[in-house]
């Protein structure tokens, strides 16, 4: 038998859904789109509850397709589980807690609606994007034989997942692990949850770009590319284009932002003592120039005998298949626990 997992992984504005063999290869892959907040402008709860039910609906739609899809072409497909990644996601009681850009007005038991729609399934497990996306690093990727790391997801937020001993920490609740919401300063920037100085405010995609602006304002570099481009253009791709033509505004937003992520790996360092720390997301494709000065300040902030010890690396899963091969990888690890 051809032993498969179904990895779904509910963004703000799409949802992926992929059959994932054992080795990590996507056999099969479909999107569709994820409801809006928009949806439910008023925010009640009986839209909530219409919006949710044709989600999941669509969801196990699409899952049957893609394993009847597989099927074709191999005929002794065994399915052992659903992995979800999603936003506000609790392993432990299979839920998605209420999010700033979806419709739904209460706590959503993801993995018992799925699973009631799919009774032949019987493993569906839950948890956030970037704890999937560890998952999968320690599977498939460059963390193969480690039991003890972090990985640090760089997107439009700023994720973590942290492996100790072999495991995930989820804490006594099942939301431990939000590296992203410390505080690196205090009585800086607004973060997106609504509090001030957080990780996640200077050291995202979105951090980035607000440090371009912030250095245009203090500087006036207008003679800089990137004077010319709006905030809602802007990307680290084209900050990362222009520091490869040495923009000396480009060269300090990754110095800026390096200075940072890198203090906050420190402490991070400092609590857990990993073996190895990956980068993964939009940014990290700038390679160095935001390694480099991550890792001096990394290597600056830790103790004396810390120091040259802790490796820093890129995520080695395909970009553009994370998230649905770290949510398969909840199977696999549910397997291997109930062995």
């Amino acid at each position: 038998m051809r032993q498969v997992a179904v990895g779904i992984d509910i963004g703000g504005t799409n949802t992926a859904i992929g059959v994932v063999d054992m080795d990590g290869s996507v056999l099969y892959e479909t999107q569709l789109s994820t409801p809006q907040k928009k949806d439910n402008p008023d925010a009640t709860l009986d839209m909530s509850d219409k919006l949710c039910n044709i989600f999941i609906g669509q969801i196990t739609s699409a899952i049957h397709e893609a394993i009847a899809t597989v099927k074709k072409s191999i005929s002794d497909l065994e399915v052992k589980g659903i992995g979800i990644g999603a936003p506000f996601a609790n392993y432990y009681d299979g839920t998605m807690g209420i999010t700033a850009n979806l419709p739904f007005v209460s706590v959503v038991p993801l993995a018992d609606l799925i699973q009631a729609r799919l009774p032949g399934i019987h493993i569906v497990k839950v948890t956030n994007d970037a704890n999937a996306a560890a998952l999968g690093e320690m599977i498939y990727g460059g963390a193969i034989g480690m039991r003890n790391f972090v990985m640090i997801a760089l997107g439009t937020g700023l994720g973590s997942g942290i492996i100790v001993d072999g495991d995930l920490v989820y804490g006594h609740d099942g939301l431990a692990g939000e590296l992203g919401h410390v505080t690196v300063e205090p009585g800086g920037r607004h973060c997106g949850c609504g509090s001030i100085g957080h990780l996640e405010a200077y050291c995202s995609a979105t951090g980035i770009k607000r440090t371009v602006f912030d250095l245009l304002a203090k500087y006036h570099l207008i003679e800089s590319p990137l004077a010319n481009v709006t905030y809602n253009d802007m990307t680290s791709k084209m900050v990362y284009e222009a520091a490869l033509k040495n923009d000396p505004l480009a060269l300090e937003v990754f110095e800026y932002t390096g200075e940072i992520l890198g203090r906050s790996l420190a402490d991070t360092v400092h609590a857990l003592r990993p073996e190895a720390i990956f980068l993964f997301g939009g940014p990290t494709a700038s390679g160095e120039m935001l390694f480099g000065p991550t890792r001096k300040s990394m290597e600056h902030y830790l103790l004396p005998f810390y120091r040259n010890k802790i490796k820093l690396l890129p995520s080695k899963l395909k970009a553009g298949s994370v998230a649905i091969v770290g949510a398969s990888a909840l199977v696999w690890k549910e397997l291997d626990k109930n062995k």
